[in-house]
């Protein structure tokens, strides 16, 4: 196996303040893996450093020659403005703008692209809704349809299947299966643990630091998510330094 990502004594947060301790660890190229912990216990953070929108307070990350726009990243929907006066056709189709540059044409081969992945979320004849008018389901079938286009190595999904329904959930998780299939490496936040004992082979615990990180049915233990829950209790959200959270 390949290291498509390595993990070396990392450390993220916000201003000087930690989020995530001394990670260690390798994810491996064409990896399916969960990323699972308390609230607090670091998720997104983690992911906004894996896509280079935070820097490490120490240590580093190697994504070991995935260019930037190699890496596609879902944020939370509460991240997404939904105020913002734009339609499902123009939003899934900035997708294409690393290829095609930010002011770049769309051609009518890349027409043809958007309107294959707007299929494949089965939001055709959903083009001209605006954003602001979908439900939560429709928002995150618009979003896997803008990182199908990306056609990405790296898909980086944060809580990509919560507060949505049973059957987009079903949608949404066969392709991410189609892109595991595709050898492609995708790291994914979740809430719903079933989910990811049913879905994702490998899992991270996390709770502001490394719990458990390998086999899903060893690290999703009784014991192991007892612990995590307890070294998030403990956490010092005001610490101006790092330092290893202890289990109460």
């Amino acid at each position: 196996m390949t290291a498509q990502i390595r993990f070396s004594d990392l450390t993220l947060g916000y201003d000087r303040h930690p989020a995530v301790h001394h990670l260690d660890g390798t994810v491996e190229r064409g990896a399916l893996m969960a990323v699972v912990g308390p609230n607090g216990a670091g998720k997104s953070t983690l992911f906004k450093g894996v896509v280079g929108a935070i820097k490490p307070l120490a240590g580093r990350i190697e994504r070991n020659g995935v260019a930037p726009q190699d890496i596609a990243y879902l944020p939370q929907v509460a991240e997404i403005d939904r105020s913002f006066p734009i339609n499902v056709y123009d939003m899934v189709s900035m997708g294409l703008w690393r290829r095609a540059g930010l002011f770049g044409g769309i051609g009518a081969k890349q027409r043809d692209a958007v309107e294959a992945a707007i299929s494949a979320v089965g939001l055709t004849g959903f083009e001209e809704r605006a954003i602001g008018t979908l439900s939560g389901g429709q928002m995150q079938r618009m979003l896997f349809a803008r990182l199908l286009l990306q056609d990405a190595r790296v898909l980086v999904l944060d809580e990509p299947f919560n507060a949505i329904d049973t059957k987009t959930s079903a949608d949404l998780l066969a392709l991410v299966q189609r892109w595991h299939s595709e050898e492609r490496t995708v790291l994914a936040a979740m809430h719903d643990l079933e989910l990811v004992r049913s879905n994702f082979p490998e899992t991270l615990l996390l709770a502001r630091e490394s719990v458990a990180w390998g086999k899903t049915s060893e690290v999703l233990t009784p014991q192991n998510l007892l612990k995590a829950r307890q070294m998030c209790e403990a956490f010092d959200e005001l610490a101006a330094s790092c330092a290893v959270a202890e289990a109460v």
